[in-house]
């Protein structure tokens, strides 16, 4: 492994999604936490979160999401929210939509939370229920939009794509257009928590592969931010096929050449030249479990770190986790990932290689692409 790894990282989080808690009253499908309507041990107290806001503003600006489970469950959601605005953080939120009203969004604006993000996944009633787990949840849901629409909260919405939507993408699109969304975030389904058993649902590699080109097609017919999700070689292939008319925050502006590029990632709420990559995971892009395990993703489990064993300090975590020097070290991942001409700008996704493989260095297996590049010689 590279010899700078072992320095402090010069490498500083943009995002970090932080599952205030694990508790929700929902039970979709494809939940990674399998999250239930449940009181969840050891969760981080009020003081312990504003210590760790403390510790990530002590080094880096990135933007907080806070998420769940369903985040509006906990009391103290908009005082973790103010402390990390006053701090000088960028706090967001991404409800489940049942909890909103005008009061709710009125305690958003107060804590500082900039942006919300509401899912959709289908265009219907019986389509996103049937999804989602909870009959009711699409109406709950629009009834979010209207009130964060109704009060100037700027929301975008997200969409996991398995084969039970994927006739319905465009619809979907268009709806969140139609109804003021600064974003469309459509994701890829990674199979991990209750997405396990969908596994008759998840894309083949190519299915993935066309989804990703139809996407790359919409960025010059989309009137809003399109945020393609746990995609990375969607990197390569809006370089492979470039789109004429498409805006610069649908991400129209790529690297000349892949190698050019050092972004991490899709930025699913708003815009950064970091964000213009594949897999942000560990590089600049971290997750908080309900209980203090860092991780590169909430969908790889494997724990980088545990806040509550250290001291509440993720900068020590983040610059020196064994797990993301591995991760960051794009040049030693095996098979093809390792060697492929865009690894710097896609790396493939670490968690779908963890649930097929059991490793989170090998190939990303729903990539059909075969790299121009000779394979790496053994040893």
């Amino acid at each position: 492994m590279a010899d700078e790894n072992n320095k402090k990282s010069e490498l500083l989080p943009h995002l970090i999604a932080w599952e205030v808690t694990r508790s929700c009253n929902l039970n979709c499908k494809h939940c990674r936490a399998a999250a239930q309507c449940r009181i969840y041990k050891n969760e981080l107290s009020t003081e312990q979160c504003f210590a760790v806001l403390d510790n990530v503003a002590g080094f880096a600006r990135p933007i907080i999401i806070l998420t769940g489970g369903e985040p509006m469950l906990r009391d103290d959601i908009y005082d973790i929210a103010r402390h990390g605005h006053e701090l000088g953080l960028r706090m967001v939120m991404a409800p489940c939509g049942m909890l909103i009203d005008d009061a709710a969004i009125g305690r958003m604006h107060e804590s500082g939370i900039q942006c919300i993000s509401i899912s959709l996944d289908g265009a219907t009633a019986e389509s996103h229920d049937s999804f989602r787990g909870t009959s009711g949840a699409f109406a709950s849901a629009m009834t979010a939009i209207e009130v964060a629409r109704k009060n100037h909260m700027p929301f975008q919405i997200n969409t996991t794509i398995t084969r039970h939507n994927i006739s319905e993408v465009e619809k979907i699109m268009r709806l969140s257009e139609q109804l003021g969304a600064i974003t469309f975030n459509p994701f890829l389904l990674v199979p991990t928590g209750r997405g396990v058993e969908l596994a008759d649902q998840e894309l083949s590699p190519q299915q993935y592969e066309q989804t990703l080109h139809w996407l790359n097609q919409q960025r010059g017919n989309i009137k809003i931010q399109m945020r393609v999700t746990c995609a990375p070689h969607y990197q390569r292939i809006i370089r492979q096929h470039p789109v004429e008319g498409a805006t610069e925050a649908a991400g129209s502006k790529p690297a000349a050449h892949p190698a050019s590029a050092k972004g991490a990632g899709p930025h699913p709420h708003g815009s950064h030249d970091a964000f213009r990559a594949g897999c942000m995971g560990g590089k600049s892009f971290a997750f908080i479990s309900h209980v203090g395990k860092v991780q590169i993703c909430g969908f790889l489990e494997n724990e980088a770190g545990d806040l509550m064993e250290n001291g509440l300090d993720f900068e020590t975590i983040w610059n020196n986790s064994p797990l993301f020097q591995a991760v960051r070290d794009v040049d030693h991942y095996r098979g093809k990932c390792g060697y492929c001409e865009y690894r710097r700008l896609c790396g493939g996704c670490r968690a779908r290689a963890f649930a097929l493989t059991g490793d989170y260095l090998e190939s990303e297996p729903f990539c059909v692409y075969e790299p121009q590049a000779k394979p790496k010689k053994p040893g």
